[in-house]
């Protein structure tokens, strides 16, 4: 028995390994290459009128039969999912891995991204459905069925099945636990045992309990004051190593766009440092998972492309601020040099511990609220593909599961869970960027006509 399911998990990370690959990177980045063309390159254009859109007094006050929560509160939230540990210890390895250059394409990726968060925030808007309570509701599965019709209700109803598994939160809750283990308690002397382990992901759980069983409203408005306050914060700790290490940014800009275009080991080295950086900022930024725009459907916003202009900052922020915030010290430090077999987020605490001051016990301080703020709003994620699957009076059972496998994620293993999540996702993927292109020529018929209207 034991052999059989060693050899179904062989199956599980084998699978994830090869779809989580090139092929789920393909269809992330060629199909937000061609929504970034299409659109006639909305992410740089009208990047102001997206600023613009944050003021816009109906983001705010609109009537609460339109939706939950407001645009800047979407934004806040969608941005405190995809800000974690991706940010801090994804792109440590993306450094190791690919070099300085990496963070170009990040950045490039983060533009790509942009263009997609933007329809998949048009479109949340665009094609809402009510659930079995009535309440206005948005997200892939509403875009499928509203927006293709009714024939693509089973991709609807799969991409809810794949939402329940890889929005469970696993990897925030066992490395959460791990960094605690590494920084405190196991220079301690305290043994890292299981029953400790057991202990911390309790008090995870009651943390993140208070917080989600409040529902969307107060995730919403702590991630409206976490996110903003945190990324502050971070700015200023980057900010201060950077006035303190003065001399050397010069040089570190240097190295990452010279890097970036380096073509001394041949064309397949360079391929290799621009893939490994589009990737890493696709995997953080999540644009074209379908993730966000459930969180922009539950926006009071009733005009479709300003909702779309407010989701496509989130990349800019958490694929384009925060991860360069996270690799100049670690560039400056130059500690990622010929590591190998060492986790990412240790790259970064050694780099912040090296340059600041306690700037160790700092990071790890950032590490927890994105962390936390991360869980919190996954809950909404699965609660939403949990209404659609089950209905709105079953929707809050999902809560506790969610809960539950918190716990459960501080005690186990998770290369085998962490596959299955990276799998799912990857299938959130597809069916999302089906949809967005499908639709692609309805959200620029009405973008062409919004800003005709706002010239």
């Amino acid at each position: 028995m034991n052999e059989f399911l060693n050899n179904i998990s062989d199956w599980i990370v084998a699978a994830s390994d090869y779809v989580c690959g090139y092929p789920e990177f393909l269809l992330l980045i060629g199909g937000g290459i061609f929504l970034f063309f299409y659109s006639g390159a909305v992410s740089i254009r009208h990047l102001p009128a997206s600023i613009r859109a944050l003021r816009h007094k109906q983001s705010n006050d609109s009537g609460k039969t339109t939706g939950q929560i407001s645009s800047i509160q979407a934004l806040m939230s969608a941005i405190a999912a995809t800000v974690g540990m991706g940010n801090i210890a994804g792109v440590a390895i993306a450094l190791t891995v690919g070099g300085p250059g990496v963070i170009f394409w990040m950045w490039v990726s983060a533009i790509v991204g942009m263009s997609t968060k933007f329809f998949e925030g048009t479109l949340a808007i665009m094609y809402k459905g009510r659930d079995t309570n009535g309440e206005l509701q948005g997200g892939p599965m509403y875009m499928m069925v509203n927006g293709l019709g009714s024939k693509w209700k089973p991709v609807a109803v799969a991409f809810s099945c794949f939402g329940l598994i890889g929005t469970l939160c696993f990897m925030q809750a066992n490395q959460l636990v791990e960094s605690v283990t590494t920084v405190f308690t196991t220079p301690a002397g305290i043994e890292n045992t299981l029953f400790l382990r057991f202990i911390m992901g309790v008090a995870i759980t009651l943390i993140v309990g208070t917080v989600i069983l409040g529902g969307i409203g107060r995730i919403a408005k702590l991630a409206s004051r976490i996110v903003p306050t945190m990324v502050v914060v971070y700015f200023i700790m980057v900010a201060v190593i950077m006035v303190l290490n003065i001399d050397k940014i010069p040089g570190i800009f240097a190295s990452i766009f010279q890097n970036a275009f380096s073509m001394k080991a041949g064309f397949g080295a360079f391929a290799f440092v621009a893939l490994t950086g589009a990737r890493r900022a696709a995997y953080v930024n999540e644009a074209g998972i379908g993730t966000a725009s459930m969180m922009h459907g539950a926006s009071k916003n009733t005009d479709p492309i300003r909702e779309g202009l407010v989701a496509m900052i989130a990349p800019a922020i958490d694929s384009g601020i925060v991860c360069t915030l996270t690799a100049i010290p670690i560039l400056i430090a130059g500690n990622y040099v010929g590591v190998t077999d060492v986790k990412g987020l240790f790259i970064a605490l050694g780099a912040f511990g090296q340059l600041l001051p306690f700037g160790q016990y700092l990071l790890m301080a950032i590490v927890f609220f994105f962390a936390f703020s991360t869980m919190f709003s996954y809950s909404y994620y699965g609660q939403k593909c949990t209404n659609f699957l089950f209905g709105a009076k079953n929707a809050k059972y999902y809560n506790y599961f969610y809960l539950v496998m918190i716990i459960v994620a501080a005690m186990i293993p998770l290369k085998t869970l962490v596959s299955v999540m990276d799998l799912a996702f990857a299938l959130m993927a597809l069916c999302t960027m089906t949809t967005l292109i499908l639709l692609a020529p309805r959200v620029k018929a009405l973008m062409e006509s919004y800003f005709a209207s706002h010239k």
